[in-house]
């Protein structure tokens, strides 16, 4: 049982580091607001998400967060951008897990992926309008959009930036699994 236990957290943190090696290298797409980046550090979270359970997949997005936050730092001290990297990931892990954990297929983890990008393309536009875009006016102290200027910038950049980039997730994440598929059901049995 402890070697168990000891693997698991060795792994989750393994995970975490490959996932905040990966959201260095993040990258703005051109029609978006440059605020909104891709970066691939979902995937190990959803490694860890869909071969150790909801637990680990999440503690992996909390712990590249917090990474890249003494690594970066934040302009006000307030880690505004990783809450909400953090809630993105937790977003799209999710779903993915409870439509897969139903359906251990691909056709159920391709169901999964979809579903989780289409949680986080409206959670995100929800909450950037709700409270992360107030939490950057606040903290900032730089007025932001509101009202009909604001809807058009979740409707025309959050929204469709958090759809292509669940694409994009989505479309690594099943090569990767489709490579990794032996390793992946050895590591659920281990763990779950």
């Amino acid at each position: 049982m402890k070697n168990t236990r000891l693997q698991k957290m060795v792994t989750i943190g393994m995970l975490s580091s490959i996932s905040f090696v990966l959201m260095i290298f993040n990258f703005p797409l051109p029609p978006f607001p440059a605020f909104l980046e891709v970066d691939f550090s979902d995937i190990p979270a959803l490694l860890a998400t869909i071969t150790m359970g909801p637990v680990a997949g999440i503690t992996v997005e909390v712990i590249k967060n917090v990474l890249d936050w003494f690594y970066k730092g934040s302009p006000t001290g307030v880690p505004v951008g990783h809450l909400a990297n953090i809630t993105t990931g937790i977003l799209f892990i999710m779903p993915v897990y409870f439509v897969y954990k139903r359906l251990t297929t691909t056709k159920g983890l391709s169901t999964g992926l979809v579903v989780g990008t289409i949680s986080m393309a409206i959670g995100m536009s929800v909450l950037n309008y709700f409270l992360f875009m107030p939490m950057y006016s606040y903290f900032l102290n730089v007025p932001t959009e509101t009202g009909a200027v604001l809807t058009k910038t979740i409707v025309t950049g959050i929204l469709p930036f958090n759809i292509i980039k669940g694409i994009i997730l989505t479309a690594i994440f099943l090569l990767l699994a489709s490579n990794m598929k032996k390793w992946i059901q050895k590591q659920q049995k281990q763990y779950m």
